[in-house]
């Protein structure tokens, strides 16, 4: 498992197959379910699936992808932070999710920051989306701290979601 990025509090690194518990868990929060979405994952084998052909896949492919979020305190895995490639967004879109115990402290903001940095720096990304639903209010007010803005509201799959996007700064 590649370490990504690390911060203060944090490890980002690449998901592994047996992260499956954890994401089994992260995506029937029902803080997931309802500004994410239910993706149908409902057992160990589900999750392996999940990782499989999400993040996996993606670092394949892409060359970057959702990243753990682990609490350099614990060890505990605590979250995901990372970026996709949707089709109907031309360019890649940064995403964040965190387990509920550990919201409200400050982990998103700091592993949202290292994302981005590294995503300009690293992967020579210029600019990113993000997608939200309009009522994430907590989500809409870390993407603006980042200095994601506003762009406009779009409807994929009969729901509409909020744009947003950032111009990354790089050291390529």
């Amino acid at each position: 498992m590649a370490v990504i990025l690390e911060t203060e509090r944090l490890i980002l690194r690449e998901f592994v197959i047996e992260d499956a518990p954890f994401m089994l868990k992260l995506v029937n929060d029902p803080s997931w379910l309802k500004y994410i979405g239910d993706r149908n994952v409902h057992s160990i084998e589900d999750a392996e699936q999940y990782v499989l052909n999400g993040a996996l896949k993606s670092y394949a492919t892409l060359g970057f992808g959702f990243y753990v979020v682990v609490w350099k305190h614990s060890q505990l895995l605590i979250g995901t932070c990372g970026l996709t490639k949707r089709d109907f967004l031309d360019i890649p879109d940064f995403g964040f999710a965190f387990l509920p115990e550990f919201t409200g402290k400050g982990y998103a903001f700091e592993a949202a920051e290292a994302t981005l940095a590294y995503a300009g720096s690293a992967l020579g990304i210029k600019e990113l989306a993000a997608i939200t639903l309009p009522l994430n209010t907590r989500s809409i007010r870390l993407l603006l701290k980042l200095g994601f803005a506003f762009k406009k509201s779009l409807f994929e799959d009969r729901e509409q979601l909020d744009l947003y996007r950032i111009t990354l700064k790089s050291s390529i």
